[in-house]
């Protein structure tokens, strides 16, 4: 009766007079109707489907009971803090054996020659390498409670992973050296750590090395080569009391005189890394294995549900692993019993290890997002091109807005296809870190590549990370609430107006992801970590309503640029000012841009003489506004930095001249006559703006 009567509600025929109706239908009509209901069954179980959130996305992080004004992750039930995810692997040797035991000795570390396929060793060969190098260590001295730094200088290979987890497995400690520390920063380091052994992937490297012997004796006994190298070095190592080894010795000596592994407790010391210092000596922020593991455990809690790693994964390793961010990277690869493939070692060789190796998974920092968004747009150089990138692009972005990723739809086969398989056409999860990347490149690439892609924010101090964005929220402009593992909180910056009442502050990070403290340096520790035992990370954050943080401002005058690198301005302008026709510089680093530019006021007195000596004459406003005297400059200031030895990056690519000095007056100096940066930066927003744009021209 029901039924009868909604079908007269909604006039339709009673079901005996619809059965009748359409057995009355041309056959013609039947199949069309048969077909559309087809296709709506078809639409109904194959349409996109939206992430489901983990978390309420307005709400993604609480406030804590136990710590005053501190924020941390809604995924977490308690204000405790979470140190691990496995229960068997809380070490990161023995994360490693999980990764042993979970993939059933599958595939573990991959490299290849020019033109040819990836060769594989197995979790079984890794593991037993890795025994023969650090017995060979143990037969050299080393220990625990003694010697126990090892550094390892190479860029990334299997070996290198090989030579970090010999330390794990006997409870020593790795030192991660690199190239752009320079001679004398490497020089120092080996003091810091009185480091005996030293593993080297290239004989340059070694050479290095035994050049720090030549101001006096170093503390280095031992230096293994992964590459051949000729009797020449030896005989020189000799000369300096340095034994040279190849690694496939070296390993044959641990093998000759192999010892039972000696796993480490989790609050034993895994890695001394050492930041790159702007303005003085690096300094080695000590690591322990709770604190690297319970970075690793968060970044799986994030992506347990939807984007789990598992051994059918792979990892394109080409981030520095000196580095923290490509360290824990690789924690969450091993301990999953996943694979890792290394690029050959050029990074213009890139993109054609990605499409032999072809990963699911794929880290990456700011520069090169901003290269794959030009190259896109680049080739979109018709306006019909541009019109259909545009469209395909607001298409797509319409479904990540409602929380769908995927990379099957028309728009993928038709515009998207080939940025996809640039990168292997497997890629499934992506994180970007090191530096901020700009909303625009970062909605764009989300769009385009069709994956999950997180962005996070971190430092060496915390290990890698403390917080990240979560699955469903694929808004730009934010760094995600705090990771699993830490509680933020926002402390005043008074200074700067910057005040945890307005929901802005210095970031300051505690959880067991924040190191020990600085080797041998309880300064500059007790600046870094409080007494409450918060680390000051120097940037400045803001909360937003759906409880994610912003990075706003940087606390001291050091920024990042978009490849990572820090840089300490002043330092540069001290250089800069002693350029004649100078009289005041500003320089300027942006965080999405690779380069520093600078504004000039140059000397009124002395600008004329100066460049008259050039052939270039005019009053002191035609010159300002001369591209021949501005080009002049720019060369003075470049040839003063390289004599003063300033790294390429922390060069000025280009400078725009201004007329007017700063002073007190227009609110460009404080009364102490020091810089205002942050009215610099917005004073000369518009000249900034068009000095990046003629550089990327």
């Amino acid at each position: 009766m029901q039924a009868q009567e909604v079908l007269r509600q909604l006039r339709l025929p009673e079901l005996d007079d619809l059965r009748q109706y359409i057995r009355g239908l041309p056959t013609n009509t039947l199949l069309g109707m048969g077909a559309i209901a087809a296709f709506a069954t078809y639409w109904f179980s194959t349409r996109p489907r939206a992430l489901e959130p983990l978390c309420d996305l307005t709400m993604q992080s609480v406030e804590m009971l136990s710590e005053e004004g501190a924020r941390r992750s809604t995924l977490n039930k308690s204000d405790e803090h979470m140190t691990y995810y496995y229960s068997d692997a809380k070490t990161i040797y023995d994360a490693f054996l999980r990764g042993l035991r979970v993939s059933k000795n599958g595939p573990c570390l991959g490299a290849r020659k020019p033109n040819q396929p990836y060769e594989w060793q197995s979790y079984r060969e890794v593991a037993d390498r890795a025994e023969n190098v650090g017995s060979a260590l143990l037969h050299k001295g080393h220990s625990q409670s003694g010697d126990k730094f090892i550094g390892i200088f190479a860029q990334n290979r299997p070996e290198w992973t090989i030579s970090e987890l010999a330390c794990y497995t006997y409870s020593l400690v790795a030192v991660p050296l690199y190239d752009t520390l320079g001679a004398e920063a490497i020089s120092y380091i080996i003091d810091k750590a009185t480091m005996s052994t030293v593993i080297c992937d290239v004989p340059e490297k070694a050479a290095m090395i035994l050049d720090c012997f030549a101001e006096r004796r170093r503390s280095v006994k031992t230096i293994v080569v992964m590459e051949t190298f000729d009797g020449e070095l030896v005989t020189r190592g000799r000369t300096c009391g340095v034994d040279i080894l190849s690694l496939k010795e070296f390993e044959g000596l641990g093998k000759a005189n192999y010892q039972d592994p000696k796993p480490p407790k989790p609050e034993d010391l895994a890695l001394i890394c050492f930041t790159s210092g702007t303005t003085g000596n690096p300094k080695g922020a000590i690591l322990t294995h709770r604190n690297i593991i319970s970075n690793t455990a968060a970044f799986l809690k994030i992506t347990e549900v939807h984007c789990m790693l598992d051994c059918r994964d792979i990892l394109i390793s080409y981030l520095p692993l000196a580095h923290m961010f490509e360290r824990v990277m690789q924690g969450v690869v091993l301990i999953q019993g996943a694979r890792i493939g290394f690029f050959q070692g050029d990074i213009r060789l890139l993109m054609d290890d990605l499409k032999e190796l072809r990963p699911t998974f794929f880290p990456v920092v700011p520069r090169l997002l901003n290269r794959m968004f030009d190259k896109i747009f680049s080739q979109a150089n018709t306006p019909l091109k541009r019109w259909m990138l545009e469209l395909a692009f607001r298409r797509k972005q319409s479904e990540l807005n409602c929380g769908v990723v995927r990379r099957d739809s028309i728009w993928d086969k038709l515009i998207f296809r080939k940025v996809q398989a640039s990168l292997g056409g497997r890629v499934r999860l992506m994180l970007t870190g090191a530096a901020p990347v700009s909303p625009p490149v970062l909605t764009f690439l989300r769009v385009a590549l069709g994956c999950q892609f997180y962005e996070g924010y971190g430092q060496t101090e915390c290990t890698a990370g403390c917080s990240m964005s979560m699955p469903g929220d694929w808004t730009a402009g934010h760094v995600g609430p705090p990771l699993p593992c830490n509680a933020i909180k926002l402390v005043d910056v008074v200074d700067m107006n910057y005040l945890a009442a307005n929901n802005e502050g210095e970031v300051c990070v505690k959880g067991p992801n924040v190191f020990l403290g600085y080797l041998g340096d309880a300064e500059n520790t007790a600046e870094a970590i409080d007494k409450d035992g918060w680390l000051h990370t120097g940037d400045v954050g803001k909360w937003l309503p759906n409880g994610t943080l912003k990075i706003i401002d940087r606390k001291k005058h050091i920024f990042k640029l978009a490849q990572g690198e820090y840089i300490a301005p002043e330092k540069i302008e001290n250089v800069y000012s002693r350029s004649d026709p100078v009289a005041q510089i500003f320089v300027h680093g942006d965080s999405l841009q690779a380069c520093l530019v600078g504004i000039v006021v140059p000397d009124p007195d002395f600008l004329p003489i100066w460049i008259k000596r050039r052939g270039i004459t005019g009053s002191y406003l035609d010159l300002c506004k001369s591209k021949d005297v501005k080009d002049a400059i720019l060369e003075d200031l470049q040839r003063l930095g390289k004599e003063a030895g300033l790294k390429s990056f922390e060069q000025v690519r280009d400078v725009a001249l201004h007329p007017e000095m700063f002073s007190v007056q227009n609110g460009l100096l404080t009364p102490t006559l020091k810089a205002k940066r942050a009215q610099l930066r917005s004073h000369f927003r518009g000249q900034i703006d068009e000095l990046y744009a003629g550089v990327k021209g």
